[in-house]
């Protein structure tokens, strides 16, 4: 019998490729950003403009991508299911891409982009696109055709990276820094249509004969993700929207660039810390339908346990790994002027490492059809997040926002661990969780101190931290070398 956490490293790695790629590829226009503009506030502009995507696609997708992997395991009928979650999704986008063809120069007005009503059609667009291929996408998942879902995501983000190399390189006019936003929204469309295409089979196969019954119950088992989705938006890009409209005084129009050149220092510096995400993401990816299978296995809670060990000690490595090299990385952001944002890049990424484990713990409330829990974690973390940031962003700016991230994700961790061992246990042990993070943390504290006149002894002997951090999970876990 193969060893199901094999299967699962395997299915992350190939999941994580496009993944990875994609945002290790998105890194490298991070550069190309922060060189053409020269004005941080103008890359501020695009970062606030995706912060709204983040909360859209949740809206969009409906929760529907974990409510399918639900109800395929209990409906013999794959189709039927497949066809109520689309029959949900194409509603609900249809009625929103309608509200922005309407309303779109409202929306402009209230974001404080009076005169650029096009940058509201165009993402609403791009958040369309992707909201009606998620489900195309979840199947694939569910069918461990993962060479298959890298593939099309690849395609989409060749196109990307391509068309924002063309747009910024060739046609970009720097007097007209407000082109550029439109050049990368567009090349963001373009590449978010690829996937439908690719897809279209599936589109072609979709019966829209749904069955009322299963919709109202998938509707009832994806409301609370839902809106545990937009809880952890906030907590997750929140601050980025509260930075500008906070640090923006109506009574002095000039604040605004300000209050935009903050927002764009804050998230080039998050793009560093958010090497941590990418790994997250790439395991939710495979780890979600991974936990569904393993549901009525005899040793689950064993596996459960076991994937959260290794999980959580790369993490923390991934976290030393880039906190203790921010004197190379720093250069994947080409203007010095956004540098005076970098002290957050450790903190963010610590956050993140908590955001990891709570999206691992996540698993209990989802496989004992208790998901209201997930909403009243989040709802809990958004309403700290909110006030955190409400009251200490006109004093700290963007420091303010990086500690609440942190504080946040660890409230929210623990908040799921106590909630899921009095409502579905799985004996996590506490003993190696506290050893990896307080090892990591208690390692980065000592060879950050390290500063030598050469940057290549200094980074020599910073990278000891990392080795001795590996070392310490070879010797505890020996990994995968039983079966």
């Amino acid at each position: 019998m193969s060893n199901p956490i094999r299967k699962l490293a395997g299915q992350t790695a190939v999941y994580g490729l496009s993944s990875i790629v994609g945002r290790l590829l998105n890194y490298l226009l991070v550069p190309l950003y922060t060189y053409k503009f020269t004005n941080a506030a103008d890359y501020g502009v695009v970062s606030e403009l995706y912060a709204w995507v983040a909360f859209l696609v949740v809206l969009l997708t409906f929760g529907m991508e974990t409510a399918y992997f639900r109800f395929r395991k209990e409906n013999t009928n794959e189709k039927e299911v497949f066809a109520s979650g689309f029959f949900i999704l194409t509603i609900i986008n249809l009625f929103f891409l309608a509200a922005i063809f309407l309303f779109n120069q409202s929306i402009a007005n209230a974001l404080l982009f009076n005169e650029h009503p096009e940058y509201i059609l165009l993402l609403g667009l791009i958040v369309v696109l992707d909201g009606i291929s998620a489900l195309p996408l979840a199947r694939l998942r569910a069918e461990e055709k993962a060479l298959q879902f890298a593939g099309i995501n690849f395609a989409s983000i060749f196109i990307n990276i391509l068309l924002n190399l063309v747009f910024m390189l060739i046609l970009f006019d720097p007097n007209n820094p407000e082109k550029g936003v439109f050049y990368i929204l567009l090349a963001n469309l373009i590449s978010s249509a690829i996937k439908p295409v690719l897809l279209y089979k599936d589109f072609l196969q979709v019966s829209f004969k749904p069955n009322g019954q299963l919709i109202r119950a998938m509707l009832l088992y994806a409301a609370p993700l839902v809106i545990a989705g937009f809880a952890g938006i906030i907590n997750e890009t929140l601050d980025r929207i509260l930075l500008k409209h906070l640090l923006y005084d109506e009574t002095d129009p000039s604040s605004l660039m300000h209050a935009e050149a903050q927002v764009g220092i804050y998230s080039a510096c998050y793009k560093l810390a958010m090497l941590v995400t990418i790994i997250i993401q790439a395991f939710r990816y495979a780890a979600e339908p991974f936990f569904f299978a393993q549901h009525k296995s005899e040793n689950k809670n064993q596996i459960y346990v076991k994937v959260m060990n290794y999980f959580l000690a790369f993490l923390c490595l991934i976290f030393l790994g880039v906190s203790l090299n921010i004197d190379v990385l720093k250069y994947f952001i080409q203007n010095e002027s956004y540098w005076v944002g970098l002290g957050v890049v450790p903190i963010l990424l610590l956050a993140n490492v908590f955001l990891g484990v709570y999206f691992n713990q996540s698993i209990w409330y989802k496989l004992s059809n208790k998901t209201k829990f997930g909403a009243y974690i989040a709802i809990s973390g958004a309403i700290l997040t909110i006030g955190i940031n409400l009251v200490f962003i006109p004093i700290y700016g963007y420091w303010a926002s990086a500690w609440a991230t942190l504080i946040v994700y660890a409230f929210q961790m623990v908040l799921s661990y106590v909630l899921g061992q009095v409502h579905y246990p799985i004996p996590y042990n506490l003993k190696k969780f506290g050893m990896y993070l307080g090892s990591s943390i208690l390692i980065y504290w000592c060879f950050s101190m390290i500063q030598f006149n050469s940057l290549a002894i200094t980074l020599l002997l910073k990278n000891g931290g990392v080795i001795l951090f590996g070392f310490l999970f070879i010797i505890i876990e020996k990994p995968l070398s039983r079966k």
